[in-house]
């Protein structure tokens, strides 16, 4: 059980309360992109044929304002996408090989969940107004996800965190692959499913079982873990879904190719690919700190956004190829 000393009203100031708050903006610097190496897609990815299926929801449990429905036919060429999001070993061997600098490395902070801090963390690291659960924690990064003293050498399994988009899209394009758009990932984490709520279907906890890591207990003072987990867990914890993927809804949000918009139409489309213009990027899939109380995005069709400098302790990503 997670206990934290702070005192915070979900949904107050105008973020979603389980995504961190916009990155710095106007502050970032100009940083050389990673070299590619021509790569193959790793070991993990899993071919899918693409076709036809139906993206989005008009679920009354859709957040207002996100963008969810109507739901529209979509056309997808063949794909391929890694079974499970990017761990903190296949991380640190790209960084190894380029000698990538994270942007929250070079700003010298990322957003961390509060209860992962001691009393005086919290007190000495400023929060955003209104989302006091969230603390831009100087030396926090992928290497130290808590801030100086925290490690990740037994999360080699886990899920990197505290990537911008900018840092995935380097890391992708070194492996020889991309980031997936937004309707290939919805596609894959459906598992084939036509319009199920989650990517096993509609049900939460098939059999009393938990499939996914959400927070469970009272946001954000109480995790019961029920799931097995607070903060991360591995990227191959539960089952996969009947495509073969993991982790696809809770543990980490993951950063998808599109910029965002929350204007669609119930016409077919073919391989879209989002808007060209707009200042954030799209987010899928929930985190741990998810809970239906008042974040109810680990649902397969729910979405979120965030700038592409933005950085935190529950964002991840997987990777997609061409066929």
């Amino acid at each position: 059980m997670s206990t934290h000393d702070f005192r915070a009203v979900p949904g107050e100031g105008g973020t979603s309360p389980c995504c961190a708050p916009a990155g710095p903006g106007g502050d970032r610097r100009a940083v050389p992109a990673a070299r590619r190496t021509g790569r193959t897609p790793a070991r993990g990815a899993v071919a899918l044929p693409g076709g036809l299926f139906r993206m989005g929801t008009d679920d009354p449990a859709a957040n207002p304002g996100d963008g969810e429905g109507p739901v529209r036919e979509v056309v997808l060429s063949p794909f391929r996408i890694d079974a499970h999001a990017v761990t903190n070993a296949r991380f640190a061997a790209f960084v190894k090989d380029t000698g990538h600098v994270t942007d929250a490395e070079r700003l010298g902070w990322s957003y961390v969940f509060a209860g992962f801090l001691t009393p005086e963390q919290v007190r000495a690291h400023p929060g955003p107004a209104g989302t006091p659960w969230w603390r831009g924690v100087r030396g926090a990064s992928w290497r130290t996800p808590e801030g100086p003293g925290s490690g990740v050498g037994d999360r080699a399994r886990h899920p990197v965190v505290h990537v911008t988009w900018d840092d995935a899209t380097a890391y992708a394009a070194w492996a020889g692959k991309r980031l997936p758009t937004e309707a290939e990932w919805e596609y894959a984490a459906r598992g084939g499913l036509d319009r199920a709520r989650y990517p096993w279907g509609d049900e939460l906890t098939p059999r009393g079982r938990w499939r996914c890591n959400i927070w469970q207990g009272r946001f954000p003072l109480v995790d019961t873990a029920e799931d097995g987990w607070t903060g991360t867990a591995p990227v191959d914890a539960y089952r996969p879904n009947a495509f073969g993927l993991y982790n696809v809804v809770g543990n980490v949000w993951e950063w998808v190719a599109d910029r965002f918009t929350a204007s669609h139409t119930a016409a077919p489309r073919t391989d879209p690919r989002g808007p060209d213009e707009g200042d954030r990027r799209v987010m899928r899939g929930g985190s741990y700190l998810c809970h239906d109380s008042y974040c109810n995005r680990y649902r397969v069709a729910a979405r979120t956004a965030n700038t592409p400098d933005s950085s935190s302790g529950n964002c991840g990503f997987r990777c997609a190829a061409d066929a």
